[in-house]
């Protein structure tokens, strides 16, 4: 088993993986640390774990929504339409470079996650 030391959101992490996947573990974890940039040039604030969920959030979106085209595609039938994004809230304006569509995605899976703690902070 190879170990590799990933760097995400600026601070190293060692992982794990089989022997030759060295190259496609890097590969994900530029993605991730990617999306974190994003986040922070964005003007968002948080700690590391809850940039990673945040990350996390994002990439599993967008898989839930290619499995949905997959299987539409696969189905034979016409791809649905992802849902219309909601207008970006008005304190937040994107910082020069960003895609304004992932400040959208972003804001939906904030709402997302908002919701789950709310969920998980009732009584």
């Amino acid at each position: 088993m190879a170990q590799v030391t990933v760097r995400v959101g600026g601070y190293s992490h060692p992982v794990a993986c089989q022997d030759g996947q060295e190259r496609h573990l890097t590969d994900m974890a530029a993605e991730v640390d990617k999306r974190i940039g994003a986040l922070k040039a964005m003007g968002m604030q948080f700690g590391e774990t809850r940039m990673l969920l945040l990350a996390a959030l994002q990439l599993a979106d967008e898989t839930s929504d290619l499995a949905s085209e997959n299987a539409g595609l696969k189905a034979g039938g016409a791809v649905a339409p992802p849902p219309a994004p909601a207008a970006s809230p008005p304190d937040v304006a994107p910082a020069q470079g960003v895609d304004p569509a992932l400040v959208r995605r972003l804001h939906r899976v904030a709402e997302a996650i908002e919701a789950i703690a709310a969920t998980l902070e009732a009584p």
